[in-house]
């Protein structure tokens, strides 16, 4: 069900949200925490879609801050419950004119009392998003730099305004091969790296954040081979005085795992669809320190082209 309630208030929302409960006999869920996505400069339906799937896993209120469409200043605003909504219920605010700019403002009336909340910016990143408005009020702050002209730059920014609670998505895409790369350095006699060379998409941020993750953790020279022809994570090779431990994964399913003095084995390790990553970071309200120490090491010159 969804609810349009043009040029209103958020004392207004809040009033028709309970009163959709009561007339659509809506069961409340116990909501877990207050997502609110930044959709200005993303694709509002996309982001509410992602989140309604995420939902299903973490039932919250999800605030999402869309452009509006008027010249005057007003505030238009849509409410979704049922099966518009997952398991969430979604407000849609839509500022105009003079009310653009002071989201905090309106989003504050709508927060859920004594639960989380958690800043989801999934285009555009911003300067100093624990800083901003949005993100000031946040425990858990999200961005997702795929997409972005400049990964390299904006890596570096997301580095100087680095706090606790930053995350992005770009390193939780991440996390399954870094499992698998822990479990098969453990079985090498000598796990000493001396060199990590790795093969995906051109521009990527994920790479980036990967390499300066194995430098950190490993003291080992990363080189890095682009394609434009793929669209994801390829391949990790492992130089080791004890041989080469290679993650391959050519077709986006299924991985080949090579390691020295063991025969090859095939493992599922399906790309992650953008609802996977978020539902992911919703699951943690705590700091990603590992995320912020491999950001903080990260540089220009942390990964080596070939």
């Amino acid at each position: 069900m969804i609810i349009e309630i043009p040029d209103t208030t958020t004392g207004e929302i809040n009033k028709r949200l309970v009163d959709s409960r009561k007339e659509g006999g809506v069961i409340t869920l116990a909501r877990v925490m207050t997502l609110v996505i930044d959709a200005t400069d993303a694709d509002a339906e996309q982001a509410i879609a992602t989140a309604n799937v995420a939902s299903r896993e973490h039932p919250c209120r999800i605030i999402v801050i869309a452009p509006g469409s008027a010249e005057e200043a007003r505030l238009d605003a849509e409410i979704r419950v049922g099966g518009d909504a997952g398991a969430s219920e979604v407000i849609v605010l839509r500022p105009s004119g003079a009310q653009i700019g002071h989201d905090d403002t309106l989003v504050t009336p709508l927060l859920l009392p004594d639960a989380p909340i958690v800043v989801w910016w999934p285009a555009g990143v911003p300067d100093d998003m624990a800083e901003c408005s949005l993100g000031r009020m946040a425990q858990r702050r999200i961005t997702d730099t795929k997409g972005e002209p400049d990964p390299v730059a904006t890596l570096l920014s997301l580095a100087q305004c680095y706090r606790p609670g930053d995350t992005d998505l770009a390193w939780t895409r991440l996390t399954r091969w870094r499992a698998l790369l822990a479990v098969a350095l453990e079985q090498v006699p000598d796990p000493q790296v001396t060199r990590a060379r790795i093969h995906g998409d051109t521009n990527s941020p994920s790479i980036l954040l990967l390499g300066a993750w194995l430098k950190r953790a490993l003291g080992c020279e990363v080189e890095a081979e682009y394609d434009d022809s793929v669209a994801a994570l390829q391949s990790i090779v492992l130089e080791t005085p004890s041989g080469q431990i290679s993650i391959s994964r050519p077709d986006r399913y299924n991985a080949r795992i090579t390691q020295p003095g063991q025969p090859d084995h095939v493992i599922a390790l399906p790309a992650r669809s953008l609802e996977e990553a978020l539902a992911e970071e919703l699951r943690r309200l705590d700091s990603d320190e590992v995320y912020g120490e491999a950001l903080a090491s990260f540089t220009a010159e942390t990964v080596v082209p070939l």
